[in-house]
């Protein structure tokens, strides 16, 4: 929301809730910015939105990791070659989970960009009546609406981190080196080079996201063809990589401890002993 805000304040923003009013201050950057939130809202205040996320994550993520692997062992093997085989396997496994969770995570984009309140208290229950207040006064299908920026960032990630995390593995497994280690190094490794490559489709992604939450009955820009255009035109092209430093930040360590603890609870589970 920040970033929206940019070309209409001409300055860089944090938006903090503080003693009881919503402010926008002024920011030099990502450490700034969470020097201003915690300074407004103590540190809580950096885990906004944390049990939306919860509510999204353990389900999504179990099902993405349980339909990839049946896709990387045994549906896609027999049908190409094993070069591809990974690639494929995330960008399918990715565009399943991506479409079935769309509304949950415009839900959890708004709630995190807005403050703590008695009547935004971020439980499931203002979820779910957000996802209904939302579907009552736009329709239903604009649950749905910038899922196609979502999978435009989330396959190509998802493949391509898949592609690199199995290639890195690899590599490793030529020096006779494996493990929880391994494994946590790939995924960071992976993960931070493809998030160098998609940061801009995750900028559109949430710029149209931020563009359905926003109450504004201003004449708003629906394509992201459009919106790319004109983010170039008023911010620059080094807008399409804001906010790719706090991305690194989360994507890296993230994708490393998830492929690591998959990895590790996996081996153990389907030990014998």
């Amino acid at each position: 929301m920040s970033s929206y805000a940019r070309p209409l304040i001409q300055e860089e923003v944090v938006c903090v809730w503080e003693n009881g009013v919503f402010k926008t201050e002024r920011v030099n950057g990502f450490f700034d910015a969470i020097r201003h939130v915690v300074r407004a809202e103590g540190v809580r205040g950096l885990w906004k939105g944390a049990g939306t996320t919860l509510v999204i994550g353990v389900p999504s993520s179990t099902i993405y990791m349980l339909t990839y692997d049946h896709l990387l062992n045994v549906t896609l093997p027999p049908l190409l070659s094993s070069s591809l085989v990974p690639l494929s396997a995330g960008i399918v496994a990715r565009s399943l989970i991506s479409t079935v969770a769309s509304p949950l995570e415009l839900i959890r984009t708004n709630l995190q960009s807005t403050p703590v309140s008695a009547g935004q208290p971020h439980t499931l229950r203002s979820v779910l009546t957000s996802i209904y207040g939302l579907a009552r006064s736009q329709g239903p299908l604009s649950l749905w609406r910038g899922l196609g920026p979502t999978l435009w960032r989330d396959v190509p990630f998802s493949g391509l981190y898949w592609a690199g995390y199995e290639s890195c593995k690899r590599t490793f497994a030529r020096y006779g080196r494996e493990g929880a280690w391994v494994a946590f190094v790939s995924g960071a490794v992976s993960g931070t080079s493809a998030a160098l490559v998609t940061s801009p489709l995750d900028v559109i992604k949430t710029r149209r996201q931020a563009l359905v939450m926003s109450s504004s009955e201003a004449p708003q820009v629906t394509s992201s063809f459009r919106l790319i255009q004109q983010i170039i035109r008023t911010e620059g092209a080094s807008a399409l990589f804001a906010g790719l430093t706090p991305r690194i930040a989360k994507i890296a360590p993230a994708c490393g401890i998830m492929i690591a603890c998959f990895e590790g609870v996996g081996k153990f589970l389907s030990s014998p002993n």
